[in-house]
């Protein structure tokens, strides 16, 4: 078993569904985002929920499910393109069960279930990360591709290196559960 992972309980405000969010962390447009419970974002990390689509009122929408990890100095931004002449950001929907490593750029579409995302990667705009991927260490996903269920992806530009076995959901699912089991609070 690994060792606590201990936090400043004046540096972290957890909420009522178990999100650990660091005061330290910069949550832009917190109205237009949404933590599925038990999701530690770490102090450094930028969620852009701000950024408008065209038209009054037409706020982006971010998801991340249940049991994710955002580390230090993630940024996690809605992808944006120019349709018919109009500006317009996108949702970004991430799954259960995400890690994301530090100092990584994401500006996927979707994100998947149960899917690793490792240290100094950028995720390309609309990117989809399909369930049980892996993304290695300083990967460059470029923009729009699609990564296969059960697929790892390295390099710059990323690119298929191998399958994953079957059994990976249960182990991404055992290791999210278990460092969000870690992540607790200093003794007075």
């Amino acid at each position: 078993m690994d060792p606590p992972i201990y936090y400043s309980t004046a540096e972290f405000i957890e909420t009522d569904t178990g999100n650990k969010v660091s005061r330290r962390a910069n949550i832009s447009g917190p109205q237009n985002i949404i933590l599925g419970g038990k999701t530690i974002i770490a102090s450094g990390a930028i969620i852009r929920g701000d950024l408008k689509r065209a038209g009054p009122g037409h706020s982006v929408v971010i998801s991340l499910g249940r049991y994710c990890l955002v580390s230090e100095g993630c940024i996690v931004r809605p992808p944006y393109k120019t349709y018919r002449g109009t500006f317009n950001y996108y949702p970004v929907k991430i799954g259960d069960h995400v890690h994301i490593g530090a100092n990584t750029v994401v500006e996927a579409a979707t994100i998947g279930n149960y899917v690793e995302i490792g240290k100094n990667c950028v995720i390309g705009k609309f990117t989809i990360i399909k369930d049980c991927a892996r993304v290695a260490d300083g990967t460059v996903v470029p923009p729009n591709t699609v990564v296969p269920a059960l697929s790892s992806f390295a390099g710059s530009p990323g690119r298929f290196v191998g399958d994953l076995p079957e059994s990976t959901q249960e182990v991404v699912e055992a290791r999210t559960k278990q460092h969000y089991g870690r992540f607790q609070p200093m003794e007075r």
